[in-house]
């Protein structure tokens, strides 16, 4: 057989928690799908194949492992599979976890060395980019072992994704793959791969197993996130017809969630006074929990689980402790905190923040069972009309994820539809492993693509929009223009044809887009009003091309849903469709293309500068770099900063932005990069983007302060916030207020442990930073 010819069908679930894959043969007349066992360390020394790979990483200390020990480890010496997750409960800060999440944090480097997270400078680190390749070459490398013949490389291969991933973590995704050595790849949504799973098994039998449903829910409770999905059922002449209508939101809630308060009450009964556990500490424990918390939720779970928390160095077992949970209050947590029978109207509450918990930035509302609730009302129309005018409740559910091994979980989710459709239950579609069913649905998927046999219709899963600003008597409308409606089909290319722009050489263009999930038919072109929580601010894109002429290129919008489940968006000239530049998303585009006549001609110098104390490669950086940029970049733009202008100090912003990962490398670091940052985008408005640069700055204000005991750096934090006060809106305010109200209030102010917080974060500066909140109520203001 020719070597580039595909043997097999695979099937790759890249999961938080685990990663499984399956495959058949392109040529098997039965078309049966095989789990592939996957060979990896399960102890020292000691190798067999096991139908999940654990998705983690422990990083030994030096001279740990004995040699002859870490056969499958990996080139860096970091070991895979269960052996990882057994060293890592008896052992602090190297075990690397939930790496999926991290792709899909917005407010981390994907590709710094960052994991694990919060262990000790000693320990190895590698990029959640890097974790999650590794995963991925593992099983390419153990593939090969079995089948030397058939490269997984020349393979047909599915990666799944949550149908939540937005376009940045689905380009990590594929990234992550050609890390390990597999191009060509296609993504799969995981709650259309587990329908996939339900169709191949009911082949035959489809209409008759839907039993007339009309709406079939999908809920994927992984480890790490959450993913909703919507399809919508309709009968005819042959088999039905299955369309997926609504996805939901990203929504960083799973599994981990309920091992991070079953450790928290751990935590409670095993710490010595008022002192936290570590992160190392927290994490060791965290994957205690999560073991006890298997076998407590299975239907022959014993009564109780032993959770010990090992000591350190000299006094590893004499210093450890031990407590334990209990069958009882696991389930209570897992039914009571994170599946409660709510009712429909009770959602989640907007207002509350995030909880960043374990570096990571859940969803600050655990109960499921709400934000299901919330999915169905932002799509109450498509519902009713899927099921001709009822309650948009649906009639047919499908679960999966492995936290549905345990029965009572699957009850309470049925029980909970059936609550709301008025004690009737939902038809509930079977689901046989539940931690399998994405792996081979995804090679369902493929199946039904070799065939031609495409069962689940749907598209783009959000319509995408360009903002333009318009006027309306004296204020100015924020709006957007349809670029590409919800249900677009792979490879279906809309060209806008009624807007257009004008390219220069050497300066970019920039369109700032929105996405929605939610229910609306936009056509293309069509004028919609943005000021509405259902859009979600993406970072603008930005075009330019290079040339030595001065020459003008006028150029219409051409947007595309691609193969892999992303917009695609270029740049088409009017008078030659030929020519074309594709748009990217990104704040500006590399240095030498951001110079316009506005900008001093130092510019890509002064970003240069900025990079090589803010940017990526930590270990190249001059460590004295830090304490003379403002000086640098004083010099080379040949200027005091009191004489930069508003378009140069945007610029600097957008490079200080783009860095602001790193500023946690020292309190200097962090100090220079609060100030720095805070100077560029003074007032917050009044610029172009002004609004999204706020809003991007914004998400750091939950993260905080990383150096906490530096009275400097709570000053800088405070006047960053003053300064750009005048473009963060009215909730954003309030929040801060919030935050200040209980030190610069006289009465709290003489209590004693807040006035110890008080010396070193800064009174006047607080008092300053609350007079500069003009959106604040009449109430909070007096």
């Amino acid at each position: 057989m020719n070597k580039q010819t595909p043997q097999y069908l695979v099937g790759i679930d890249l999961g938080t928690t685990h990663t499984v894959a399956a495959y058949a043969g392109v040529n098997d007349p039965e078309k049966k799908i095989h789990l592939f066992e996957i060979p990896q360390l399960v102890a020292l020394g000691e190798v067999a194949a096991r139908p999940l790979l654990p998705s983690v990483r422990y990083h030994p200390a030096d001279g740990e492992l004995q040699a002859g020990a870490g056969f499958l480890t990996q080139e860096d010496g970091a070991v895979l599979g269960e052996a990882a997750r057994v060293l890592g409960a008896k052992s602090q800060g190297r075990l690397v976890t939930s790496a999926k999440s991290w792709l899909s944090h917005t407010a981390v480097d994907h590709t710094a060395a960052i994991l694990p997270w919060g262990s000790d400078e000693s320990v190895f680190k590698v990029s959640p980019l890097e974790a999650s390749a590794s995963y991925l070459k593992h099983v390419r490398t153990v593939w090969e072992q079995r089948f030397p013949d058939a490269p997984l490389q020349q393979q047909q291969v599915v990666i799944t994704v949550p149908a939540s991933f937005d376009e940045s973590a689905r380009s990590l995704t594929v990234e992550a793959a050609k890390l390990a050595g597999l191009t060509g790849i296609r993504l799969l949504e995981e709650p259309q791969a587990v329908c996939y799973d339900w169709l191949r098994r009911h082949a035959g039998s489809i209409a008759a197993s839907l039993a007339g449903s009309r709406l079939l829910l999908v809920c994927d409770v992984g480890g790490g996130t959450t993913d909703l999905t919507l399809i919508k059922v309709e009968y005819g002449a042959g088999e039905p017809q299955l369309t997926r209508i609504a996805v939901g939101d990203h929504l960083m809630l799973g599994g981990d969630n309920i091992d991070l308060a079953l450790a928290h009450l751990a935590e409670s009964r095993l710490r010595v006074g008022d002192k936290k556990l570590s992160t190392a500490d927290l994490s060791q424990l965290l994957e205690q929990c999560r073991i006890a918390k298997e076998r407590l939720l299975a239907d022959d779970a014993p009564a109780q689980m032993p959770v010990t928390l090992l000591g350190g160095g000299s006094k590893l077992i004499g210093g450890s402790k031990s407590t334990v949970l209990t069958r009882e209050e696991v389930r209570h947590i897992a039914l009571d905190g994170f599946l409660p029978l709510s009712d429909l109207n009770d959602l989640p509450d907007k207002k509350r923040s995030g909880v960043v918990e374990f570096g990571l930035p859940y969803a600050a509302e655990p109960a499921i069972s709400k934000h299901i609730a919330a999915f169905l009302q932002l799509h109450a129309a498509s519902a009713r009309a899927a099921l001709d005018g009822e309650s948009g409740v649906p009639d047919a559910l499908l679960l999966n994820g492995g936290v549905f091994r345990s029965q009572a979980l699957v009850q309470r989710v049925t029980a909970l539809l059936s609550r709301w459709r008025d004690g009737r239950p939902p038809q509930v579609l079977d689901n046989r492993h539940p931690e399998l069913a994405v792996a081979y649905g995804a090679v369902g998927y493929a199946m039904a693509r070799q065939e031609k046999k495409l069962k689940i219709a749907g598209g783009a899963a959000r319509s995408y929009f360009l903002q333009i600003d318009t006027q309306q008597g004296k204020d100015a409308v924020r709006q957007g223009v349809c670029i590409l409606p919800k249900g677009s089909e792979e490879g279906h290319e809309i060209l806008l044809n009624d807007r257009q722009f004008a390219l220069r050489v050497g300066q970019p263009v920039r369109f700032h887009l929105l996405s929605s999930s939610g229910d609306g038919d936009y056509p293309p072109g069509a004028l919609v009003d943005m000021d509405d929580e259902r859009f979600h601010s993406l970072p603008p894109l930005a075009v330019a091309f290079e040339g030595e002429q001065k020459v003008e290129v006028i150029v219409q919008l051409l947007a595309t849903y691609t193969e892999v489940g992303t917009l695609q968006l270029q740049c088409v000239a009017v008078n030659d469709a030929s020519q074309r530049w594709d748009v990217e998303f990104q704040i500006r585009k590399k240095a030498q293309l951001s110079v316009s006549a506005e900008l001093p001609g130092q510019l890509p110098q002064a970003l240069e500068k900025i990079q090589a104390v803010f940017g990526a490669k930590s270990k190249q950086i001059d460590p004295q770099a830090v304490k003379t940029l403002r000086a640098d970049l004083e010099k080379i733009l040949a200027a005091p900063r009191g004489d930069w202008q508003t378009p140069l100090l945007r610029e600097l912003f957008g490079a200080l932005l783009e860095g602001g990962k790193y500023r946690r490398r020292s309190e200097q670091h962090e100090r220079l990069w609060l100030s720095l940052s805070g100077f560029c985008l003074r007032p917050g408005f009044g610029y172009p983007l002004d609004d999204w640069r706020a809003e991007q700055l914004w998400k750091l204000y939950p993260e905080g302060l990383q150096f906490v005991n530096e009275k400097q750096n709570w000053t800088e934090w405070w006047t960053l916030w003053r300064r750009v006060a005048g473009g963060l809106n009215a909730e954003a305010q309030q929040r801060i207020f919030k935050d200040i109200a209980k030190f610069i209030s006289p009465a709290a102010a003489r209590q004693a442990g807040v006035a110890k917080q008080l010396a070193m974060r800064g009174y006047e500066d607080m008092v300053r930073l609350a007079a500069a909140l003009e959106r604040l109520p009449v109430a909070d203001k007096i």
